[in-house]
């Protein structure tokens, strides 16, 4: 029985549930903190501010928190997206010019986010539909670089400020990445079997005719599918946040890739570009790298790096893209962020 059968059927019944349910996940949000401060502090009488101790509750607490947050970021955002497919998506890019065009796949690539396995497919979709090499683009770099997310997790570690130049700068990446591409007229790099992708000249929305409580259900599936495949890089994230957090030398991070070192940022991104994760693996670890002194602007290059070029997603864009394009690619994004990491060490400081 899926929890569709549970819900009430009635308007009232229904928003009476979700009101429920939205007070349940706040009130496990603002427990969470006191919860581990009783059962370290308290129950195991481990003295606060000690290494040990402040490792195991950075750890606890962060993974809760951030289970919680991703929970109802990815609920919520997946009932909104479900009013917005992959097609619909792709017809009103169909057509458009580039400039005009890159802006708008880059505001799509925000509100339509697709994830790294996302990547092949909706690349073959909007290429084949007519949609301009370089616009495509726009909204592939987007998507994964500033995606609800990252948006949800920066905005309640890191405030408004931070959340809104991350914004901005993901943004003008996505919008004069994909623009610079499109000039180079780099379509005869794209594999031949992209071109020959037929979609039967009709667009089909397949999430039409779809009541709430099975768009709340498709929430729901999605939130269990998202976290069943990234608990792993979760754990593993969050647990080198931790390490970072309660044993590594407050100096460490700051004389290696402090704003004292003019190559800071480039390490950033060059450490961050093979890595695989996502803004919810991260983002602990860049919280705790604050934590210990690193400037935001590294820290935000170093997070794009990992989130707009991982290397499972540049894998499976090898698949559709030759290398010389794919190297062209990697290149005009990873300068864009490394140009923002230096941009931000420089306004935020």
């Amino acid at each position: 029985m899926s929890l569709v059968d549970h819900l009430p059927s009635s308007t009232r019944g229904r928003s009476a549930t979700l009101v429920g349910a939205a007070g349940a996940w706040a009130a496990a949000y603002w427990v969470n903190g006191r919860l581990w401060d009783r059962v370290f502090y308290d129950l195991f009488d481990m003295a606060p501010g000690e290494r040990l101790t402040e490792t195991l509750h950075f750890f606890f607490y962060d993974t809760v928190k951030i289970a919680l947050l991703l929970s109802g970021i990815i609920l919520v955002i997946t009932v909104l997206r479900s009013y917005m497919s992959i097609e619909r998506t792709r017809a009103l890019l169909g057509g458009r010019r580039e400039g005009a065009g890159n802006v708008l796949a880059a505001g799509l690539g925000v509100v339509t986010p697709f994830c790294s396995c996302s990547a092949v497919p909706a690349f073959i979709g909007f290429v084949s539909a007519g949609v301009p090499l370089g616009v495509t683009l726009s909204f592939l770099i987007a998507s994964p670089l500033v995606n609800e997310i990252a948006i949800g997790l920066l905005l309640t570690l890191f405030g408004v400020k931070i959340t809104l130049a991350y914004i901005g700068a993901g943004l003008t990446i996505a919008i004069a990445a994909g623009w610079v591409l499109g000039r180079l007229k780099l379509e005869r790099y794209v594999e031949s079997f992209v071109f020959e992708t037929t979609l039967g000249g009709q667009v089909i929305d397949s999430t039409a005719g779809l009541s709430f409580n099975q768009r709340i259900q498709m929430g729901v599936e999605e939130v269990g599918s998202i976290l069943r495949k990234i608990w792993p890089y979760l754990l593993v994230g969050i647990g080198l946040g931790a390490v970072i957090h309660g044993w590594a030398p407050e100096d460490f991070f700051t004389d290696y890739a402090g704003p004292g070192n003019p190559f800071a940022v480039l390490i950033a991104v060059g450490i961050g570009i093979p890595l695989y994760s996502n803004a919810a693996g991260i983002l602990p670890l860049v919280e705790a790298l604050h934590d210990n002194g690193l400037p935001m602007g590294t820290l935000l290059a170093f997070m794009m790096a990992v989130v707009a070029l991982s290397l499972p997603e540049m894998i499976l864009l090898r698949r559709v893209l030759k290398a010389r394009l794919l190297g062209i690619y990697i290149a005009v994004v990873g300068s864009s962020i490394v140009a923002v990491g230096y941009l931000f060490n420089f306004l935020l400081a």
